[in-house]
C-alpha cells in the first residue's frame, strides 16, 4: 500500500507515525516566516518525515505544478489529517483506490477548519473523530468510521485536541488495513441536512463580553485557549485569561466587576453567575496565577474589566 500523506498540523503526528511504513511521500503547506527576524519554521511534519527520510512536497496552492510529482509515487491512497487547503477533484482522482479524511467532530456537524474550537465555545458534551472518503466538497464525504469522544468541563482547545489528536493514531491503521484488503473504499451517506460549518477564527473572536454569563464566557476561554486567548482589558491594559472556573453566585455589582479575590483566583461578576480567574498574563509579561498577579495589583478590588 502505497500512502501520501497530507498535513501542516502537528494534530496529524500519532497518525503519521502509526501508518508510517506506508507512506511514500508527504505533502504539506509551505512555511511562512515568523517572528521579528522573519525566520522561516518548518512544520512539525514536515520535521518528522525528513527524520523518517520520507520525501516532502511543499506548496502554497494546488496550482503549483510540482503537486503532480505525487505520480512518481505510484499512490494507492491519500491519507489527509489537518493539511488546511481543499483539495480539487484531479487531485483527489490521482491514487488508485481513492482519498480519505480524518476529522476531529461528529460529521455532518462542525465541517470546516475549527471544529474543536467550536465544540468548546458551543459547551458540547461530546464530539468525535469521523474518517470519510473524500470528495471534492469540504468534509462532505461517506463516512467510513466514526466514534464520540467525551468533552470533560475542564477540557481546552489544547487537551481535547490532544485526546483526538491521539484516538486518531489509534484507529487509523485499521481503517487502512480494511481498505487495503478490500481495494476500495466504501462508507455511508451524510444526512446533510444535518450539516454545520465552522467559521475560520480570528483574532477578533478571543475578545470576552462580559454582557454574557460566566459559562458561556469560560467556553469562549477553554475554545481559544491555544489562539487567540480569550483577552479583556483592565486599566487599559491588555489582558490575556488561559484558565477560568464557573461560579453560580450572582452579584449586583456590574457585570465585570472584580468582586472577590482570594487564592482561588481573581472573581469576576457577570450576567449571569461569576467567573474565576485562575490563570492570566498581562501583556508583556509571563504567564501566572492569578491570586498571585493580585497580589502584586495595587487596588484591584472593585476594578471593571472592559
Amino acid at each position: 500500500m502505497n500512502i501520501v500523506f497530507f498535513s501542516t498540523s502537528a494534530f496529524s503526528l500519532p497518525s503519521f507515525r502509526a501508518i508510517s511504513p506506508f507512506i511514500r511521500c508527504v505533502i504539506t503547506k509551505r512555511a511562512r516566516p515568523k517572528g521579528r527576524g522573519y525566520m522561516l519554521e518548518d512544520s512539525e511534519i514536515k520535521k518528522a518525515a525528513l527524520q523518517m527520510g520520507i520525501p516532502v512536497i511543499e506548496i502554497d496552492s494546488f496550482k503549483e505544478p510540482s503537486i503532480f510529482q505525487v505520480h512518481d509515487f505510484d499512490p494507492h491512497l491519500f491519507v489527509v489529517v489537518s493539511f488546511g487547503l481543499i483539495i480539487p477533484k484531479k487531485i483527489l482522482d490521482i491514487p488508485t483506490i481513492g482519498s480519505i479524511n480524518v476529522h476531529p467532530s461528529l460529521l455532518p456537524v462542525y465541517r470546516g477548519p475549527s471544529p474543536i474550537q467550536w465544540a468548546l465555545l458551543n459547551g458540547d458534551n461530546e464530539t468525535g473523530i469521523t474518517v470519510i472518503k473524500m470528495n471534492e466538497q469540504m468534509d462532505a464525504g461517506d463516512i467510513i468510521y466514526q466514534e464520540t469522544v467525551h468533552i470533560d468541563e475542564n477540557d481546552n482547545a489544547a487537551t481535547l485536541s490532544d485526546r483526538l489528536s491521539v484516538r486518531s493514531g489509534e484507529v487509523l491503521p485499521n481503517i487502512i488495513d480494511h481498505i487495503e484488503k478490500e481495494g476500495k473504499i466504501t462508507g455511508r451517506q451524510q444526512d446533510h441536512r444535518l450539516a454545520t460549518f465552522t467559521p475560520l477564527i480570528t483574532k477578533e473572536m478571543g475578545r470576552i463580553n462580559w454582557q454574557a454569563g460566566a459559562r458561556e464566557i469560560n467556553n469562549r476561554i477553554r475554545a481559544f485557549f491555544l489562539w487567540p486567548v480569550a483577552y479583556t482589558y483592565i486599566d487599559e491594559k491588555l489582558m490575556k485569561i488561559y484558565t477560568g472556573q464557573t461560579d453560580p453566585y450572582n452579584s449586583d455589582s456590574p457585570p465585570g466587576t472584580i468582586i472577590d479575590i482570594n487564592k482561588k483566583g481573581i472573581y469576576v461578576s457577570t450576567t449571569d453567575g461569576t467567573l474565576i480567574i485562575i490563570e492570566l498574563q498581562m501583556e508583556n509579561k509571563k504567564k501566572m496565577d492569578a491570586y498571585s498577579f493580585a497580589i502584586g495589583y495595587r487596588n484591584l478590588m472593585g476594578k471593571a474589566f472592559k
